[in-house]
């Protein structure tokens, strides 16, 4: 009778599919809390507050205005007391460290932190994004259903990607957005049809929820895209996707830079976001276009009311106040400001373009919504996301050519001179490629001196051979010795091989010394090398031990490295790892029940 009933059951493709239904559906419904949230603060904090203080009357009232976005980090604190290390920052790289590296499990309350951190920071004009957050959100959704129902890795994986589109879909009305967003930034591009499947319900599902409550509307309204002459704006727009790569490299560094700098700074923790928002607030005395997402701002110079000068200020102030709200400690994403700076770079360069020949070019808000597009394929290094929400957005055709153009080109100068993107740079600095996947992060995570043995043989140069043959003798395993000289610094190593042409020579043997036969061209490693460096030599050379020293300058030997040793402290971590991830799984469900 069972096995009958195993007929009417659905398959594992198909139970992903309705997971991935459920998952959308209640991202889009988180969505709309979400935003429901940012404009209740945004209503609260900056427009009653500008209204409190008078700001709108100008003169020296003006200058309180930095009073607001400071009010709103001194609201994060009781936040980040309460959860310390889930409300500061930019988090979407920890995101994507949990999701590729680790388990993927993500606590329920990430979700409720995530909606309170970020709709306080924007919405009380501190310069940040919603759609990294939404992406998180939506992802701790997928997995929660994937805890529940106790999927394995891979699966919890897609569940988590899943909700990531929803939450992109839903909040940009931009299904195939939301689908290319998973797809390229959260499963790095590593997808296989089911996923892929997964991707696209969720999405969808996600969008009818948004667009029931909110209509089918965009983010922000785009104008109608045409091209007056192709022949001359085509070149236009390749100058300008190098302009904008370029661009994009100076603000990927300088968003660190400042990060590094606020981390550094001797002051207490929660009054570095406060901080922070007096210098975002001070900037917005004069250039209020910086403060919060900047939506309104991106829908005037599309409209082509941009001012060419102001435009080019923008350019490099929206990127410092991005850069320090969040590096200061302000939660939120840089998906958002990623827009607007390529907004202003496109409608300044259109402005003065379209000035030079206006007969021959399209107004400047053509150019910044292919700004738009360029600069936030360049940013991310994922030009499908950028090609397909620009093409949703405007619902035209003729955009494709100069979009796919310049998110292309964007991406490749600024791939050039920069390998990283935003959200990988700091798996860069931790000596992680995350597009090589869980194994090969393990093993670059290992330090040799972790794994050598330090009982080691080794034979000085003026030995003869004789005493090597006596040290083969006695020695168990190994396969050469290191040969030292007087002050005990490695020159070499010998082997039986290199000694086998003498072997049955007993003068020779007597004569001839160690350090006129051992090889010279040795191959190291430094305790301070990682596993996989180890195992990459392993494998080009063909061998199986390799001496470890103090240093590639001082050649003491403090060690030998074996192949065995390097598979031994891989399994030793993945045992460790797969322990604690088990009672991490088991303490989430235990707080969650």
């Amino acid at each position: 009778m069972r096995d009958r009933l195993k007929v009417f059951l659905p398959g594992e493709n198909t139970a992903i599919l309705i997971t991935a239904a459920f998952i959308g559906l209640l991202a889009g419904v988180v969505i709309i809390v979400f935003r429901e949230s940012v404009e209740f603060f945004h209503e609260y904090l900056f427009e009653y507050g500008s209204e409190l203080l008078r700001i709108e009357e100008g003169g020296w009232r003006r200058l309180l205005l930095p009073l607001i976005p400071m009010f709103g980090m001194t609201l994060l604190i009781p936040l980040s007391l309460l959860f310390p290390g889930k409300v500061n920052g930019y988090g979407f790289t920890r995101f994507l460290r949990r999701v590729n590296l680790e388990n993927g499990v993500i606590n329920a309350k990430n979700i409720f932190i995530k909606i309170a951190a970020t709709a306080i920071t924007i919405g009380s004009g501190n310069s940040a994004g919603v759609e990294g957050p939404i992406a998180q959100i939506g992802g701790a959704l997928g997995s929660q259903f994937g805890q529940k129902l106790r999927v394995s890795g891979a699966r919890m994986k897609i569940y988590i990607a899943a909700g990531c589109a929803g939450g992109i879909a839903g909040i940009f009305n931009a299904p195939i957005a939301g689908i290319f967003f998973a797809a390229e930034i959260v499963l790095l591009g590593r997808y296989n049809t089911s996923s892929f499947s997964a991707l696209v319900v969720a999405s969808s599902m996600s969008t009818v929820v948004s667009q029931a409550y909110y209509g089918e509307v965009s983010a922000f309204p785009i104008p109608n895209y045409h091209m007056v002459n192709p022949f001359v704006e085509i070149p236009l727009y390749a100058i300008m996707a190098v302009i904008i790569g370029l661009l994009a490299v100076a603000h990927i560094r300088f968003f660190y830079f400042v990060r590094d700098k606020f981390e550094s700074l001797k002051i207490h923790a929660q009054v570095k976001p406060i901080v922070g928002a007096f210098m975002v607030g001070s900037i917005g005395i004069v250039f209020p276009q910086v403060l919060g997402d900047g939506y309104e701002y991106i829908g005037q110079v599309l409209a082509g009311d941009g001012i060419v000068w102001v435009m080019l200020a923008l350019i490099t102030l929206k990127s410092v106040a991005t850069a320090i709200t969040l590096g200061s400690g302000g939660a939120g994403g840089i998906f958002a400001p990623a827009l607007f700076i390529g907004a202003v770079i496109g409608g300044a360069f259109g402005g003065i373009v379209h000035t030079i020949m206006p007969n021959y070019t399209a107004e400047p808000g053509a150019y910044a919504t292919i700004g738009i597009g360029a600069f936030l394929a360049a940013s991310t290094h994922a030009p499908m996301t950028a090609i397909f929400l620009l093409f949703e957005m405007t619902g035209n055709y003729k955009i494709m050519v100069p979009v796919m153009l310049t998110a292309i080109v964007g991406t490749v100068i600024a791939n050039k001179f920069y390998s990283d993107s935003i959200d990988t740079v700091d798996f860069t600095r931790d000596g992680i490629n995350i597009h090589e996947g869980r194994e090969v992060a393990i093993l670059k995570s290992i330090k040799v001196g972790k794994a050598i043995s330090e009982d080691v043989d080794f034979i000085s140069e003026t030995a003869n051979i004789n005493n090597l043959l006596d040290l083969f003798a006695l020695a168990k395993d190994s396969l050469y010795f290191p040969v030292v000289d007087h002050e005990g610094k490695m020159v070499g190593v010998v082997s039986m091989q290199d000694v086998k042409t003498i072997l049955h020579d007993e003068q020779q043997r007597c004569c001839y010394l160690v350090g006129a036969i051992c090889s010279r061209d040795v191959i190291t490693l430094t305790p301070d090398h990682n596993l996989f460096d180890a195992i990459q030599l392993f494998d080009v050379k063909g061998i199986e031990e390799i001496p470890v020293v103090e240093s590639m300058e001082a050649q003491w030997v403090v060690g030998k490295l074996k192949r065995r040793d390097v598979i031994s402290a891989y399994n030793h971590e993945v045992l460790k790892r797969g322990i604690s991830e088990k009672a991490e799984d088991i303490r989430v469900l235990c707080s969650s029940s």
